[in-house]
């Protein structure tokens, strides 16, 4: 019955914020609130869940990560930086007030870190945890991860053992690892498998004094590059999604805050836009354009869940009087709760503010910066996935001249090294349609996946008045009609192509059997 009520609630509280146009995660914390407020007993699992959830969040993002992302100029300037002047600030402030100095400090470093649970949803949710400033976003979470554990070994009087170097060996287990992905053939079993090694990786760091979704990111690590990775990670996908339910159902569970410790709350959160324009100026500092700098930074614009693990860890110590688990827990709530819808906008909010901030761009060459000439290329294939490559390949084997745009790095790389013509550009980008050298460009074809960037895409190129032929994929009969509207000159159906295909070749083959 216990279980019925939880489960009920987060639903009913996560359509209600979804139907408002939040994020369904916003409702899942009002649903811990009301829960506790209401008195409900609480789940005696409900932690352990939302243990679990971080931990198979963090492997999933291991199945994606390269090592290398963690050591670009950009991740250590800004990542590096950003901690070190909230340090500086938090030691100041807590100085000049001359109260619970150590506590005080070792709260203000920790409010420093970004949510790593909310940043990577929203990127995920988003389609945009390939991209560059996704990658920048998780390198720069994993970093502060990797501070966090000697923070909190300070809090909590701990410190990791002589065997915490060990873990780091885990990725040169990937052969193995390989090997036991390649043989689990059925889909219940790569499951299964995925499960037990985020686990595993979990019970081996904390067995050696280190947060257990470290050990969890790095057996994801030990796995990536497998061809079935994305497979696996679609398996997973669900099941990370429930359990991660359990976490922001677990925040709101804490006692409630009274009125003096709900008004210390906001001023936390008042200062949040504060750690945003920080964010910003630093990535523009690092030569990053204000757009990238922009979704970023409000990816970044957080309290991290790990407050709560600090908070709890000095209260105890007693260098922090009692009130501060209430008051931190209303602000990460909060900050979530911002921050969620805010992402969800993130590219609207760019478009309204891009006169401002495009001024505060560095004048020098940008790892972003959009392309200023084609040469005599005449198609353009946005978006080198499986379906663009296939694209790209069909048309140079029909000697045409075709360049390739993609926002993924790991992408970019792959057909490069294949010697194949691509360059940077993200398809949500509102400035790469309005400066596109598009002169003799005769076509465009998009197959990005997501229809509102396509939609996009097609609607901005007829606004500048490109007159050239533009194709789209299409999933959907009324996304074919949006198209069209919008000014694109034909779509396809890539599933329904593929069916008409299929039909057509098992009856020639009935043709030439009978023959």
């Amino acid at each position: 019955m216990m279980e019925l009520i939880w489960i009920s609630t987060a639903y009913m509280a996560g359509l209600v914020a979804s139907r408002l146009t939040f994020p369904p995660l916003v409702g899942y914390l009002v649903a811990g609130y009301v829960l506790h407020a209401l008195g409900i007993a609480v789940l005696p699992d409900l932690h352990h869940l939302a243990d679990i959830g971080i931990e198979l969040l963090l492997f999933s993002v291991g199945l994606k990560l390269k090592p290398s992302s963690l050591i670009r100029r950009e991740v250590l300037s800004v990542g590096g930086s950003h901690l070190l002047l909230m340090a500086m600030t938090s030691a100041l402030v807590f100085f000049w007030l001359d109260e619970h100095m150590t506590g005080g400090l070792v709260l203000g470093i920790s409010l420093a870190f970004s949510s790593t649970v909310l940043a990577l949803k929203v990127l995920e949710d988003n389609g945009e945890l390939s991209s560059l400033h996704g990658r920048d976003v998780m390198s720069i979470l994993i970093l502060q991860d990797i501070v966090a554990i000697g923070l909190l070994a300070l809090a909590e009087g701990k410190q990791p053992t002589p065997w915490a170097l060990a873990l780091l060996l885990l990725p040169l287990l990937r052969p193995i690892a390989h090997r036991v992905l390649s043989v689990s053939r059925s889909s219940e079993l790569k499951l299964l498998l995925g499960v037990t090694l985020a686990l595993a990786g979990g019970v081996a760091a904390e067995s050696v004094g280190i947060a257990a979704d470290i050990g969890a990111l790095l057996t994801g690590i030990m796995l990536a590059n497998h061809p079935m990775i994305k497979e696996l990670s679609d398996r997973l996908w669900g099941l990370k999604e429930l359990f991660l339910v359990a976490f922001f159902l677990q925040i709101g569970v804490s006692d409630l805050p009274n009125r003096e410790q709900i008004i210390d709350a906001l001023q936390l959160l008042v200062l949040l836009p504060l750690q945003g324009a920080l964010f910003f100026g630093l990535f523009v500092v690092a030569g990053l354009r204000a757009r990238t700098a922009f979704v970023s930074s409000l990816a970044l614009m957080t309290y991290s869940e790990f407050a709560l693990i600090t908070t709890g860890a000095v209260v105890k110590a007693q260098l922090l009087p009692a009130e501060w688990n209430a008051i931190i827990s209303l602000a990460v709530a909060g900050s979530l709760a911002i921050a969620a819808p805010l992402n969800r906008y993130s590219h609207r909010l760019f478009s309204w503010m891009e006169p401002v901030l495009v001024r505060l761009e560095r004048k020098s060459e940008h790892p972003d910066r959009l392309p200023d000439s084609f040469g005599a290329a005449g198609w353009l294939v946005i978006g080198m996935g499986r379906t663009g490559g296939v694209v790209y390949k069909t048309l140079c084997k029909q000697d045409q001249r075709v360049v390739g745009l993609d926002s993924d790095p790991t992408v970019l790389e792959y057909h490069l090294a294949a010697g194949r013509r691509v360059v940077y550009g993200d398809a949500e980008d509102t400035e790469l349609w309005s400066g596109l050298p598009l002169h003799k460009v005769k076509g465009i074809i998009l197959t990005v996946p997501a229809f509102d960037v396509r939609l996009t895409a097609v609607a901005q190129l007829r606004k500048r008045g490109f007159t050239g032929q533009i194709s789209s994929i299409c999933y959907h009969g009324v996304e074919e009609q949006q198209l069209l509207k919008s000014g694109a000159n034909f779509v396809i159906h890539p599933l329904i192509e593929a069916g008409n295909r299929l039909a057509h070749l098992m009856l020639d083959i009935r043709d030439e059997s009978r023959q």
